[in-house]
């Protein structure tokens, strides 16, 4: 490793709360990678609303023992591997940390399964951006909704790091949007990314505007960032045929079934209901977590794909991640209580050096 360092700094969480309470900067042992894992160097940490829960103990599917680090994704350079994994050392990649946690340090460990090569000549910040959001944007509106040209697609939370993807990548299907946002800063955002239509969704009717938008006919597809808050209106607003992709909960939620999936009212809509979950497994293990969760993993194979393609239109400038905040190491505890307070553009990105 280099310079056979052998203690690093991680935010770790002692127990749950707010961030600026609970989050202590602590030394500690950098850890050592098991057979086909990886040792990530970490230069940039980008937030994501899973790493806020697992900080105040929200909706958490799995809780780890405390303390530990929070931190879902990084970006970085592999410093050691473990026995099968030698061909990635060395190697610059975004990637998500084992079991979703333990990213908030200078070094974290990665399976390859859901890491990626970042190429060079996509500098930082915005690199560190790509990974989460992107991928699962592709996901939701190439895979599942299976966009098309002429299309209009209602985006939910659209300012966000995941809806700013999802209204570059609509765009450039050649589909039309119609954005929600929160405040007029994330709504002239949501414009100047391609979005015809920005709806207030603290002021506004979006179902009216969509309505009025489009005939009377509804949206062909809904992005759904924000679950039980808005999903009665967004069913009022999805056409005959229609695709609503769920992938996303920033509104209250809870780990049970959520009590608004009424099956009588998603028939009488005569839709697609399609869910998004962004985790990618090799074969064995997605039939592991199949049988014993009843999840279904992406194939790492499609992960691959998926950042190819995006890379591309990064080089084509067909696409731009949007980072809203780059914050130091040091200031980890206020910028991630900022984006749960929804402050933030984008992606909040930390660089570590």
């Amino acid at each position: 490793m280099m310079n056979e360092e052998q203690t690093m700094r991680a935010w770790r969480t002692h127990e749950y709360g707010q961030p600026s309470k609970v989050l202590k900067l602590d030394t500690v042992d950098i850890p050592s990678p098991n057979e086909g894992e990886l040792l990530v160097k970490v230069e940039a940490i980008p937030f994501n609303l899973n790493d806020l829960e697992r900080i105040t103990g929200g909706n958490m599917m799995v809780r780890p023992e405390l303390p530990y680090s929070p931190g879902m994704e990084v970006m970085g350079t592999v410093a050691r591997c473990g026995k099968g994994a030698e061909a990635w050392l060395g190697k610059r990649v975004v990637a998500m940390t084992a079991g979703a946690h333990g990213g908030f340090a200078e070094y974290a460990i990665c399976p390859p399964v859901s890491a990626f090569e970042m190429p060079a000549d996509i500098p930082l910040p915005g690199a560190a951006a790509l990974y989460f959001p992107f991928h699962l944007a592709w996901l939701g509106l190439y895979q599942r909704a299976q966009i098309q040209a002429g299309e209009t697609v209602l985006i939910h939370a659209a300012a966000g790091g995941v809806g700013s993807a999802a209204i570059q990548l609509a765009i450039n299907a050649n589909a039309r949007v119609i954005a929600t946002a929160g405040s007029d800063e994330k709504l002239a955002l949501c414009q100047e990314l391609g979005a015809e239509i920005a709806v207030n969704y603290t002021n506004d009717d979006f179902v009216a505007i969509v309505k009025d938008a489009t005939d009377g006919k509804g949206v062909d597809v809904v992005f759904d960032n924000v679950g039980e808050a808005v999903m009665e209106q967004s069913l009022a607003a999805i056409c005959y045929n229609g695709s609503y992709i769920m992938n996303g909960f920033a509104s209250d939620k809870t780990v049970a079934d959520e009590k608004f999936l009424v099956p009588r009212r998603i028939a009488l809509s005569n839709i697609s209901l399609c869910g998004v979950l962004l985790a990618y497994a090799d074969e064995a293990t997605a039939a592991f977590l199949k049988e014993g969760m009843g999840w279904n993993f992406v194939p790492a194979s499609l992960g691959q794909t998926i950042n190819n393609e995006i890379i591309d239109l990064v080089r084509k400038e067909k696409i731009t991640p949007v980072v809203g905040k780059v914050v130091n190491f040091a200031d980890v505890p206020a910028a991630i209580e900022d984006m749960g307070n929804r402050l933030t553009v984008g992606r909040s990105i930390v660089k570590l050096f």
